[in-house]
């Protein structure tokens, strides 16, 4: 999981705003510059967490220098710019990912019992301590 900052260019049309994420291979496109730049983060970050579920090396950002506008595939639609977006897989991951796993846990026999007459919600414990171990903040 990770944090990165990937250069996108964003095309102005008349209409809209065409997006291209050259390091990723994404194009996409908002209804305005707000949007654009949603669109083409949800993008980057769902590429991102499939190619880490796939165990693919994730491409490096460019140097947001070295591209040339001119040569991007939306071009000759519109006046293009290029622009950094920030994007974050973990937090992406935690707030698409809501399915559960089940896991098999052993815990004392009296500790069963315990939690079982004072009402303790086990999995909800165990799901709490994980998340404070790993220093993660549930987002949904």
């Amino acid at each position: 999981m990770m944090k990165n900052v990937y250069p996108v260019f964003f095309t102005v049309t008349d209409t809209i705003i065409l997006v291209e994420v050259p390091d990723l291979e994404i194009l996409t496109e908002g209804k305005d510059m707000a949007d654009a730049i949603e669109m083409a983060r949800d993008a980057i970050e769902l590429r991102c967490v499939s190619l880490e579920d796939d165990g693919t090396d994730i491409p490096r950002p460019s140097d947001i220098h070295s591209l040339d506008v001119n040569t991007g595939t939306f071009a000759e639609e519109g006046v293009t710019i290029v622009s950094l977006v920030d994007i974050d897989s973990g937090e992406y991951r935690r707030k698409i990912d809501t399915k559960t796993v089940r896991k098999n846990v052993t815990i004392p026999s009296w500790l069963n019992y315990e939690a079982e007459h004072a009402g303790i919600n086990v999995s909800r414990v165990l799901q709490e301590a994980l998340m404070n171990v790993l220093d993660v903040k549930r987002t949904f």
